[in-house]
């Protein structure tokens, strides 16, 4: 948790929010491929990209 509070320290210090929506895909993508191994909705996922 100390890390996500030092990185909004960082976004809010460097004015750099434009980060922000990136990060946030990269997470949600992320927890939908660690979510979805070897379950059945796997290969509806790698249609998507």
């Amino acid at each position: 948790m100390s890390f996500i509070i030092e990185f909004w320290n960082f976004l809010k210090v460097r004015k750099k929010y434009w980060l922000l929506p990136i990060i946030i895909v990269l997470v949600l993508f992320g927890g939908l491929i660690v979510l979805s191994q070897g379950s059945a909705v796997a290969p509806f996922i790698y249609t998507i990209f």
